[in-house]
């Protein structure tokens, strides 16, 4: 290298370290304030104090720790140069303060944390639309995503050891026709559509060979199987036959869901007890399709339902395949539900024969190809979808706004659907306070509108009926945030 060249190597190297300190000193700090800003956001908490608290991640930590540094130098008698410059000690002690902070809040809130960045990381956006905005948000979400092992750590299926190890899903090859989508049907007969497809939803009726079943054929899960294969030749009415009998005759075993303490779930003892959590309901379900020759297996994954928060719990379903064609399942969430006082039979087709982009607003199986999606959700993605039961697409009805999962708002909120099958809606929000009424404008266009009387966070629940004075049903969940006037 000659004498020129010398001094313009210099010249680049010194431009690219400014290059790299300026990013390391902004980038450093900027992440921190970012994850702890977006925590507070999503769990309704003063965004300003994750702001302020950016403030000592940059400058006034790695400054003081400067400051005390160099005066043990001078206190020791020290006075010879030094391994780095100001400005390299700067840089080095702002990425240990900052990464010793991210270190300690993934530690401390590992879900949340990824929960936070996937849903509320663009919470200082709120409002602002167009493609610069748009831009940000997907690159803000894309680097939350890379994150998702950190949860995938710290959230374990808790029902996972109660699933038999050789019934665990591989993932699928073949593409998924999916079944065709309308509104909820009125009549007492399943329906099919022009290729032999079911009609989702089917009317809330047991199959007759399971609500007709002799009692002398219920004295093994085999030959139940057996005999539903038997009477029935039509594949997908075989797979609702099954589906029916383990939603109608087991009940949800609520003690051991809240105690944690559950008894063996395989399908020999679930059919003996009649009593199961989901693994059981999933279990109980693939054994018996075994029995009568169906591929029936299980799906371990999450699954949220009003009353959880937006990321939901472990949970188990199951995949059937007809034909060429595999479809989606829950046994247990169709059985009935669960309130205060225990379990409650119900029994539901909402999670029978569910189009993937239906099933998947409330589960995300661990194998993302079993979401049975051409191009599968994200777990983030998951997160932000509005927490809608297959109920709410079933009655034809679309959520236009808002459209994420969690907002935030200063003492009031506007939901605004479409209801072309013109359904009556009820609104309440569930808060500090207790329970706060709704004013409701029904129509092709409805309009929801809650007055949120205190700050806090509040559920929003939806519920739809066919007609203004009757029985509702609820149909979804928002999670809003009240800031205050």
């Amino acid at each position: 290298m000659n004498d020129v060249e010398k001094p313009r190597a210099v010249g680049v190297f010194g431009l690219l370290f400014g290059l790299v300190f300026v990013a390391l000193v902004v980038l450093a700090p900027a992440l921190g304030v970012w994850a702890g800003s977006s925590l507070a956001a999503y769990r309704n908490g003063p965004v300003w104090l994750a702001a302020l608290a950016g403030l000592l991640l940059f400058p006034i930590l790695p400054l003081l720790w400067e400051r005390r540094a160099t005066a043990r130098r001078q206190r020791r008698g020290k006075t010879g140069p030094r391994l780095l410059t100001a400005g390299g000690r700067l840089v080095l002690r702002t990425l240990v303060v900052n990464l010793v902070f991210l270190a300690a809040l993934v530690a401390r809130f590992p879900d949340a944390t990824f929960a936070a960045l996937a849903t509320r990381g663009d919470w200082f956006l709120d409002g602002r639309e167009g493609p610069q905005a748009a831009w940000l948000r997907e690159r803000l979400f894309a680097s939350a995503g890379r994150l998702e092992w950190v949860y995938r750590l710290a959230r374990k299926n808790p029902y996972q050891k109660d699933l038999d190890p050789e019934k665990r899903p591989t993932p699928v090859e073949e593409p998924q026709p999916a079944p065709v989508a309308t509104a909820r049907q009125e009549e007492k007969r399943p329906s099919f559509g022009p290729d032999g497809t079911p009609v989702w939803p089917w009317p809330d009726e047991l199959h007759p060979l399971v609500a007709q079943l002799p009692a002398s054929i219920e004295t093994d899960y085999r030959s139940v199987a057996r005999y539903l294969a038997e009477n029935e030749t039509n594949p997908w009415l075989r797979v609702k036959a099954l589906h029916d009998y383990v939603a109608d005759r087991v009940s949800y075993d609520v003690e051991a869901y809240r105690s944690g303490s559950r008894p063996p779930q395989d399908a020999e003892t679930v059919f003996r007890t009649r009593r199961a959590v989901c693994a059981g309901y999933a279990r109980l379900l693939a054994a018996m399709g075994e029995a009568a020759g169906d591929e029936i297996r299980l799906v371990p994954g999450d699954a949220r339902l009003d009353g959880s928060d937006l990321t939901g719990e472990g949970h188990a379903w199951n995949v059937a395949k007809v034909g060429i064609r595999w479809v989606l399942l829950d046994a247990t969430w169709d059985a009935g539900h669960v309130g205060e006082k225990g379990f409650t039979k119900e029994y539901k087709t909402d999670y029978l024969f569910t189009p993937p982009d239906v099933f998947g607003v409330t589960h995300h199986p661990a194998e993302s190809a079993w979401q049975l999606r051409e191009t599968p959700l994200a777990r983030g993605e998951f997160f932000r979808q509005p927490m809608m039961r297959a109920g709410f697409f079933a009655d034809g009805l679309e959520l236009v706004s808002p459209d994420r999962s969690q907002v935030t708002v200063p003492d009031a909120i506007e939901v605004r659907l479409r209801n072309p099958r013109g359904r009556f809606l009820l609104g309440k929000a569930l808060g500090p306070s207790g329970e706060v009424g709704c004013e409701v404008t029904n129509g092709a266009e409805p309009l929801i509108g809650c007055k949120l009387d205190r700050e806090g966070t509040y559920r929003l629940r939806l519920f739809s009926g066919p007609e203004r004075v009757g029985s509702y049903d609820m149909v979804g969940e928002l999670e809003v945030l009240a800031r205050g006037k």
